[in-house]
């Protein structure tokens, strides 16, 4: 015997079916084209950051303290006399750790206390590149004997970028359209735009260059070159139908 179907329950069903085939419609992305643009902007650095770290070893921690205030006093009391503003002095890492010597076997003898190192680490941004050579040699006269490095930067690189950010979405542009004359299609509205820029590396001076030409007189040697900056975007375009 066929039974007779209630006619809500029908119309229940239906309308869950197409809310089913909505909902998977709505899922499944749009027919697009995805590319990506880049593009570089060089820039001169017009500033560049130094790490100066002093550390000092001495048999108590208080001896090896004092060494190393004295010593750190001075590099900062040069940097204000080249004329650093105090918003550009800024310590960075400072530490006390014990120092121990492991006889052997280590499994028979305990480790011996043999002294205390101390590590104060200054960073000193320089907006007078032509000081630069001066000041890491100076530092290292000074007392500055440990890691260090130099990080050339610019101080608002904004024009240099919206520049790159410009060409890039031109690039982005000209690919989506040369990708849709090869497929025959054509290009819809714009569905996803996002750029992302990418920083300089850090150009390092390590500190120990400047050690070994201690004797050598005048200022260390330092070229601060380029920095470019490299700003990427992504593009996605609806294929009109």
């Amino acid at each position: 015997m066929n039974k007779i179907l209630n006619p809500v329950v029908v119309a229940l069903a239906a309308t869950a079916l197409l809310l089913l085939s909505l909902t998977a419609q709505a899922d499944s992305p749009p027919p697009h084209i995805r590319v990506s643009g880049q593009a570089e902007a060089s820039l001169a650095p017009d500033m560049a950051t130094l790490q100066l770290t002093v550390m000092r070893e001495a048999a108590t921690a208080r001896d090896a303290l004092d060494q190393n205030s004295a010593a750190m006093a001075e590099v900062v009391a040069a940097m204000r006399a080249a004329g650093i503003a105090e918003k550009d002095l800024q310590t960075r890492d400072f530490s006390i750790q014990p120092r121990y010597t492991y006889p052997k076997p280590r499994n028979e003898h305990p480790p011996q206390l043999v002294g205390y190192t101390v590590r104060n680490s200054l960073q000193v941004k320089v907006r007078d590149l032509g000081k630069l050579g001066s000041l890491l040699d100076e530092s290292v006269t000074l007392g500055v004997n440990e890691g260090g490095s130099v990080q050339f930067g610019n101080e608002d690189p904004s024009a240099a970028l919206a520049d790159a950010r410009t060409r890039a979405v031109e690039d982005a542009i000209a690919k989506a359209r040369t990708m849709a004359e090869a497929a025959g299609v054509k290009l819809g509205r714009v569905l996803v735009l996002s750029d992302q820029m990418h920083v300089p590396m850090p150009q390092h001076y390590r500190l120990e260059r400047a050690m070994a030409a201690d004797a050598v007189a005048g200022a260390v040697p330092v070229m601060a070159g380029e920095n470019s900056y490299r700003v990427v975007v992504q593009v996605s375009y609806a294929i009109e139908q």
